[in-house]
């Protein structure tokens, strides 16, 4: 099979090296790629926002299926077009995509279907927003509505922070995906990340992850786009699986084809696991980043006919087998991130971390400049590595993260620290 990856970052490196061990695969084109996708595809330089320069460049390479890695071309409607003209593709519909694409949408979806989630107010505007917000009290959660990179969602423990939340969103902090906000009520519980594959009618399970969304060890500091993650979750057991399988995926997937929007694709729930049990905390339509480095290493079946069965709607027969290891990625960023990353700075010892057993380094953010490997952009490696336990594989990852040349880079020494306590 003829395969083109939409996506540059770390989750389509991870993707790319997962694809490329396949037996069914016979040419594998990332569309943009990056220096990691490089060594393992053909990076092709596309316009992927210009709908019929994909699909032209789809037929003149005879391309059996197109995956499509981030959130933003799926909500603009990438995959409805390639449907439309006959290319198989993986991912939702952009009116499925609204699972992402609208906080709002989503709430009322569980409204309807009597999804467990938070309580919530959406808001056109600022001042309803902090009146509901003052008559509620904090902690509380304030939302832009629309896609902002994983970075438009503020915790507020009081209402002063939450009132300067709905401020930044209704004076364009976050683009046009603030224009409305979603208000919800603070759940007190552990988040886990739980990951399916949808074929419109089917759910087939994968498996569980764990992010680190702050900045700054102890979870601390400005939400990012995720320092580090590692999977499975100890958490989430079988039961608990089946729980959220039944309480949580079943009805949205048939909410979703009762209106006439089937979801096709990667479906990432967004979990807290409270007292009451699991309640959605939001949903993603496209594997997350950087759960996606945890979860590909651990994957012990071929990806390929997977995401395949699912684009043509035979997931029925489907199964997905796990190793019993733990995998954890450590993002390492450059200085500035989340809010103003600097470019440019050079990267070195990558040889040293690929001698080394159970380690791999998934490129995010990088570039090449004069032959020098540099960082172009704010989350710029992952180093992910595999363990029995979690602790063995946090040793491992921050040992690789030692060898790896870059002065100006920065990582959370954290990652993972809830779990390696329950394993103490």
């Amino acid at each position: 099979m003829r395969v083109l990856l939409i996506g540059g970052g770390g989750r389509e490196h991870a993707l790319a090296a997962k694809l490329a061990a396949s037996p069914l695969l016979t040419a594998l084109i990332c569309a943009p790629g990056n220096p990691g996708t490089a060594a393992i595809a053909t990076n092709a330089v596309l316009d992927v926002a210009n709908h019929s320069a994909v699909i032209d460049f789809c037929r003149i390479q005879s391309i059996d299926l197109v995956v499509i890695g981030p959130e933003a071309p799926l909500v603009a409607g990438l995959a409805d077009d390639l449907a439309a003209a006959g290319i198989a593709v993986f991912g939702p519909t952009a009116e499925a995509a609204r699972l992402e694409g609208s906080k709002a949408f989503t709430k009322e979806l569980c409204d309807r279907q009597g999804i467990p989630t938070a309580a919530y107010g959406r808001f056109n505007n600022a001042p309803k927003a902090k009146a509901y917000v003052r008559q509620q009290g904090a902690p509380i959660v304030i939302k832009a509505d629309g896609l902002a990179a994983g970075k438009g969602v503020t915790v507020a423990m009081t209402v002063e922070e939450a009132l300067a939340a709905i401020d930044d969103c209704f004076e364009g902090a976050f683009g046009d995906a603030g224009a409305e906000v979603v208000v919800e009520a603070f759940l007190e519980g552990e988040e886990v990340s739980f990951f399916c594959l949808c074929d419109g009618r089917t759910a087939l399970p994968l498996t569980s992850a764990q992010d680190h969304k702050r900045v700054g060890d102890g979870d601390t500091g400005p939400n990012t786009g995720g320092m580090g993650a590692y999977s499975p979750a100890p958490i989430f057991d079988a039961a608990m699986q089946a729980r959220v399988m039944e309480e949580i995926i079943a009805p949205t997937l048939s909410g979703m084809a009762a209106m006439g929007c089937p979801f096709t694709g990667v479906l990432y729930a967004g979990l807290m696991v409270t007292d009451e049990g699991p309640k959605l905390i939001e949903y993603n339509v496209r594997f997350g980043d950087p759960e996606c480095q945890v979860i590909m290493p651990r994957l012990r079946d071929d990806l390929l006919p997977l995401l395949k069965a699912a684009a043509e709607g035979a997931l029925g027969d489907a199964t997905a087998r796990w190793t019993d290891d733990t995998a954890l990625t450590v993002v390492m960023c450059a200085p500035g991130y989340p809010a103003a990353p600097e470019k440019g700075s050079v990267i070195g010892g990558l040889d040293k971390t690929g001698a080394m057993d159970g380690v791999t380094i998934f490129h995010a953010g990088t570039a090449t400049r004069n032959g020098e490997l540099v960082a172009h952009g704010g989350r710029v490696l992952n180093v992910t590595a595999t363990g029995s336990t979690v602790s063995e594989a946090q040793a491992l990852a921050y040992q690789a993260v030692e060898a790896i040349d870059w002065p100006d880079g920065f990582c959370r020494s954290d990652i993972g620290w809830r779990a390696i306590e329950r394993e103490r």
